[in-house]
């Protein structure tokens, strides 16, 4: 039978593999979600280039991010439109048109 102080090196020894156990599955899912996140960044660069039909250059990024605000501070079009509980898109094409009209 094993004395007390083995088994407490025993169970200390249990306890920090747990703890390395426990941080390779946080820098685990750490990496995974910053691969999900990097993938729908690039989907999403992807998708306003396929709406202009060309690249987005470094420089008109704040062109972009002014816009959006904009629209954000006119009435919350982007919102309304990304909005996944409102039925549909088409619900929002009546304030989104308003807009267009306008310029």
């Amino acid at each position: 039978m094993a004395t007390i102080d083995e088994r407490i090196e025993k169970l200390e020894e249990k306890k920090e593999q747990l703890n390395q156990q426990v941080k390779q599955l946080k820098a685990r899912k750490s990496q995974e979600e910053r691969k999900a996140r990097t993938k729908r960044l690039i989907e999403i660069g992807a998708a306003v280039e396929s709406v202009l039909n060309r690249p987005i250059e470094h420089d008109e990024l704040p062109k972009l991010i002014d816009f959006l605000k904009t629209q954000e501070q006119r009435g919350h079009f982007f919102s309304k439109a990304m909005n996944k509980d409102s039925q549909n898109y088409n619900s929002n094409n009546d304030d989104l048109d308003f807009y267009s009209s306008k310029n």
